[in-house]
């Protein structure tokens, strides 16, 4: 998954930059509304990420208790 959040935060990053040399206002949006959605995107991986990391360490946890 790290990889994963990693992809969508480089399209992003890259959505951006494109953004910023975009000439058209319109095409700006466009990318700027893709950078938002790549963002979102992996901040939500992250997210799930650290979520399963915590169920898998109480489970853990509680294995070793009983």
């Amino acid at each position: 998954m790290a990889e994963a959040i990693t992809f969508y935060r480089n399209q992003a990053e890259s959505c951006g930059k494109a953004a910023a040399e975009a000439s058209l206002e319109n095409e700006r949006d466009k990318f700027l509304q893709a950078q938002a959605a790549w963002q979102a995107l992996a901040d939500k991986t992250a997210m799930v990420q650290a979520q399963a990391a915590k169920r898998e360490a109480e489970r853990a946890r509680v294995q070793t208790e009983q």
